[in-house]
C-alpha cells in the first residue's frame, strides 16, 4: 500500500505512508548436536562390530595361503561336531528364551502389582546382572558337581548314597538341564527390567476401564496388557536370542567340550586347533543365525501404527 486516505477538518486529503518492509528471510542453522552425540556410538559400532565382522567375512572364505576358497565352510560342515553343536544350540536357545521371557513377565506384573516389599525383591531378582558369566557358570558348577551342594543336600536327605553325576558325560541329559538352568537364572534379571520398563509406560487408565467391563486379570494381562507390551517384549526376544547363540562361558564352565554348542566350537578350532578360518566360518553360521531369527521378531512382534500413537 503506497498511501491512505484520512478525513481532517479542512477535508479530505491524502497522506502518504512508507511501505512495509521485507520479511527477513533466515536460513535455517543444520543442528550439528545430534549428529555430535552419535558419533561416538557410530565410531564404536564400525571398530568393534563392522571391522570384525567384515575380518571374519574374509577370513572364512580363505584358506590358510590365503587365497579365496570355500575350504573352510567346507571343513567346518565335515566337523564330526557341526550337526550336534547346532542341535544344542538351537534346542538351548528354544529352552532358554521362553523360560526367561515366562519368569520375567511373572516377576515383572508382581512388581508392578504393589507386592509389599517389592523393592527387595528388585534388588534381589537383579543381583544376577552383576555377576558375569564365567562367574556364574563357577557358582552352577559348584551345585551341580559331584560334592556340589546338590548332592549334599540328597544324601543329607537319604534320597542317594552318594550323589548323582549331573555333569558326567554319561548323562548329557542331566548336563543339559544344568547349562539351561544356569543360562535361565544368569540372564532373566536382564529380560525382567526390560519388560518392567515396558509395563511402567503402558496407561493404567486401560487396565482400570477393562476391569469395570468384568475383564478377568488372564484377560486383562492377554487383551490388554500383553499388546502394548510388543515392542519390549520385541527388544527382549531379539536381544535374548542374539545371546543364547552366543552362550559358551556358563557351557565350557559345566560341561568344557561335553556339550557342544557353536561359540564353543568356534573357540576350539580357534584356540585349540589353532585354525582361525573355520572358527571365522562357525562365527559367521552364529551372525546368520542371529540376523535370521531378528528379522522373524521383527516382523511377527511388529507394532501397530496406531498403537505408536497411543504409546
Amino acid at each position: 500500500m503506497q498511501g491512505q486516505v484520512e478525513v481532517t477538518a479542512g477535508g479530505v486529503g491524502a497522506v502518504a505512508v512508507a511501505p512495509a518492509p521485507a520479511p527477513v528471510v533466515r536460513r535455517r542453522r543444520l543442528e550439528t548436536a545430534p549428529y555430535w552425540l552419535l558419533a561416538p556410538t557410530v565410531l564404536f559400532m564400525a571398530a568393534f562390530f563392522v571391522w570384525p565382522m567384515f575380518q571374519a567375512l574374509v577370513l572364512a572364505v580363505q584358506d590358510a595361503s590365503g587365497d579365496l576358497s570355500l575350504e573352510p565352510i567346507r571343513r567346518m560342515t565335515i566337523d564330526p561336531k557341526f550337526w550336534e553343536a547346532i542341535r544344542n544350540t538351537v534346542v538351548l536357545t528354544a529352552v532358554v528364551v521362553p523360560a526367561q521371557v515366562i519368569l520375567a513377565l511373572v516377576m515383572s506384573l508382581l512388581l508392578m502389582s504393589g507386592l509389599r516389599g517389592a523393592g527387595l525383591f528388585l534388588y534381589a531378582w537383579t543381583i544376577p546382572l552383576g555377576i558375569s558369566d564365567l562367574a556364574a557358570g563357577l557358582v552352577w558348577l559348584a551345585i551341580f558337581t559331584d560334592r556340589g551342594y546338590l548332592n549334599s543336600v540328597l544324601v543329607g536327605l537319604g534320597l542317594s548314597e552318594i550323589g548323582y553325576s549331573f555333569l558326567s558325560y554319561e548323562h548329557p541329559f542331566s548336563i543339559f538341564l544344568a547349562v539351561a538352568v544356569a543360562e535361565t537364572w544368569r540372564a532373566t534379571a536382564l529380560v525382567m527390567v526390560i519388560l518392567l520398563a515396558g509395563l511402567q509406560v503402558i496407561p493404567k487408565e486401560f487396565s482400570e476401564a477393562a476391569e469395570v467391563f468384568g475383564a478377568t486379570t488372564w484377560q486383562r494381562i492377554r487383551h490388554v496388557t500383553l499388546p502394548l507390551l510388543r515392542p519390549s517384549l520385541q527388544v527382549a526376544l531379539i536381544l535374548r536370542t542374539i545371546l543364547a547363540f552366543q552362550a559358551f562361558a556358563v557351557v565350557i564352565a559345566l560341561a568344557a567340550y561335553n556339550l557342544p554348542v557353536l561359540a564353543g566350537e568356534t573357540y576350539r578350532w580357534y584356540g585349540d586347533l589353532r585354525n582361525p578360518n573355520v572358527a571365522a566360518s562357525y562365527a559367521l553360521l552364529i551372525m546368520l543365525f542371529s540376523l535370521v531369527n531378528t528379522g522373524i521378531y521383527l516382523r511377527a512382534l511388529r507394532t501397530p501404527d496406531e498403537q505408536v500413537g497411543i504409546r
